[in-house]
């Protein structure tokens, strides 16, 4: 299975020329629907949640694409059951087969992630019987539920922020980077965000207590979604007057999220270990900006015959760290100091691009928060370019390329390149046939 889309055979290389192909058009359809969107007569969110609907579909019955995390929550929840510690332990503790579809890169490395994000693994997995394929199909309806949410969330958050439904349900639930991760990869990250939406939304209303619990409940799943609370504590003092009743609101958020983590740890009985491992998404080869400036810091190093060469990767780290504390700051300090949802957009996407890793996915984070709340502008037009970028950056099979498999993607691409300037420059088009995303030619007969 996990062989399954290794281009070591004509057919297997025809896909992987095929998914770049689709992959090229579906951010061209994407960007086109864009400007329909920002256009005069803009498609309503129940039309673009049909859109959503149809993009999605293909999606569903086919294997985890774009990752193999999947088959790690899987061994995780089965380790869970089994009552193996999984903040001490890898999923080569477990064996069998199960295990063995989990990228070599996480076999002997704990888990990073909280109590409630364990709790559906282990429900998945005792469910399924630890069995492959029904344990992918429980875990991608958990991610769509997770999604599904977040879909719900957009278009309230948006008005309550002042940004148009239409625009933040295009970039936020239409992104292909929520298609091709949160529904074809399953990730938990679907289930994080949509507690953190439907957390922003109760903080937004009138259930800044609901809204705390939630948020704290996203972050059990993923850790970045603590900053989330920043936003409910600040949303919340603005709601009452006198500066005791404000520190009042902030001591309730950090009350009801100390209670919220005690209850949640103590149903699970999986304890506080995620704590200490949160440093294992940092693998070595990671592509993340202070990792690869690390190994090539250590590379110069090692060929000028310094000993300071195993100090490069975690002085960069730090120095990340450093910069993602600098950007947080910034993102709520800097005057005029930006409304609450926004300000945690900024900062969910300071950490997915300056921390020790990054996946493109991790964009998704702050991409969502931002599609809901930020204004027009540099910010909106930088995560709207990203997420093309992002969206060709990882193969099917979740691996780093070969030279081999870069060339057939590339070729991919370039096809689809070539067949979306004959669609628009064919001699036959006629003035006013629509385009992809309902865009209209211009061209004179």
């Amino acid at each position: 299975m996990g062989d399954a889309l290794t281009p070591d055979s004509g057919r297997a290389a025809l896909g992987l020329i095929s998914t770049y192909f689709g992959l090229v058009l579906l951010v061209a359809a994407w960007w086109l629907l864009g400007r329909e969107v920002r256009g005069l007569r803009p498609p309503s969110p129940r039309s673009l949640l049909l859109t959503l609907a149809t993009w999605a579909a293909p999606l569903l019955p086919g294997p985890p694409l774009f990752s193999r995390d999947v088959y790690s929550y899987l061994a995780q929840g089965a380790m869970v059951h089994a009552r193996i510690d999984v903040y001490t332990h890898g999923p080569i503790r477990l064996g069998g087969p199960l295990a063995a579809e989990v990228a070599p890169v996480w076999q002997h490395t704990p888990t990073p992630y909280g109590p409630v994000s364990l709790a559906f693994e282990s429900a998945v997995a005792h469910a399924s019987r630890a069995e492959l394929s029904l344990g992918v199909i429980g875990l991608r309806l958990i991610a769509l539920l997770g999604v599904a949410v977040m879909v719900l969330a957009l278009p309230v958050l948006a008005r309550r922020c002042g940004t148009d439904p239409s625009a933040a349900l295009w970039l936020g639930a239409l992104n292909p980077l929520l298609l091709l991760h949160l529904v074809g990869g399953a990730h938990n990250d679907a289930v994080m965000l949509g507690l953190l939406g439907a957390g922003l939304v109760a903080a937004t209303g009138r259930w800044p207590a609901c809204g705390a619990v939630l948020v704290t409940l996203a972050a059990l799943v993923k850790a970045p979604a603590a900053l989330g609370l920043l936003a409910v504590a600040t949303l919340w003092a603005r709601r009452v007057e006198g500066r005791r009743r404000r520190v009042g609101a902030v001591a309730a958020t950090a009350g009801l999220a100390l209670a919220t983590t005690g209850v949640a740890t103590a149903v699970t009985g999986t304890g506080y270990g995620w704590i200490s491992a949160l440093t294992t998404p940092a693998s070595p080869d990671n592509w993340a900006l202070t990792s690869t400036l690390g190994r090539a810091t250590g590379a110069l190093l090692e060929a000028v015959g310094s000993g300071l060469a195993p100090l490069a990767a975690p002085a960069w780290h730090g120095l990340g760290l450093l910069a993602t504390a600098v950007a947080i700051g910034a993102a709520w300090l800097r005057p005029p100091r930006p409304r609450p949802v926004y300000a945690l957009g900024l900062s969910l996407i300071a950490v997915a691009v300056l921390g020790p890793a990054i996946r493109p996915w991790y964009v998704l984070w702050g991409l969502f928060v931002i599609a809901a709340a930020g204004p027009g502008g540099a910010v909106r037009k930088a995560v709207v370019a990203g997420s093309a970028v992002l969206t060709l950056a990882v193969l099917p099979n979740g691996f780093a390329p070969d030279s081999r498999q870069l060339t057939f993607a590339v070729c991919g691409g370039v096809l689809a390149v070539c067949a979306l300037w004959c669609a628009r420059h064919a001699p036959g088009l006629a003035p006013g046939t629509a385009f992809p995303g309902g865009r209209r030619s211009e061209r004179s007969a």
